[in-house]
């Protein structure tokens, strides 16, 4: 556990960091993600989080290893092909990571998901959080359009609202 981080999670109050993700920003993305889901199989979440929980912090947990845990704990993984997509923005971390479950993953190489990523994160560097978190999730239904078309009616697997922790 590095102690700079520690005391920047402990500091930093949860409504302050993620006050760039207001109702209206939080709306779009939601809607964002309905609208995608009508042209593909695929399932997308999206997650933002301030301050980490001791608990996390204590373990020393990489922003990485925390987007894992919440893949599994909002059970992206648990999709019919194996298509949930999560979009995790860590905001005092200042990071974004991408993960997604074996069926779109072994269909798309890191260097995608990584680009999205970065792009996210300099979008967010401008402050332009509802740009970057909208272009994401365009990017990343654009790559299950092209690796899971629609195939017949949709079923929503997945919320679409984002989940703020």
């Amino acid at each position: 556990m590095k102690l700079r981080r520690l005391l920047k999670h402990l500091l930093v109050p949860a409504w302050w960091a993620r006050r760039s993700f207001d109702r209206a920003t939080l709306d779009a993305i939601e809607a964002a993600i309905g609208a995608a889901e009508t042209g593909h199989r695929g399932e997308l979440r999206f997650v933002v989080e301030g301050p980490l929980p001791l608990a996390v912090l204590w373990r020393g947990e990489s922003v990485r290893q925390r987007a894992a845990e919440l893949f599994s704990r909002l059970r992206v993984w648990d999709t019919e092909e194996n298509s949930g997509i999560l979009l995790y923005v860590q905001l005092v971390d200042r990071r974004v990571e991408i993960l997604a479950d074996r069926g779109i993953d072994a269909r798309v190489s890191q260097e995608a998901w990584d680009l999205i990523c970065r792009g996210m994160e300099l979008a967010f560097r401008d402050g332009d959080f509802r740009r970057g978190a909208l272009e994401a999730v365009d990017q990343a239904a654009q790559l299950l359009i092209r690796h899971f078309p629609v195939a017949g009616p949709d079923h929503n697997e997945l919320p679409d609202r984002p989940v703020v922790l």
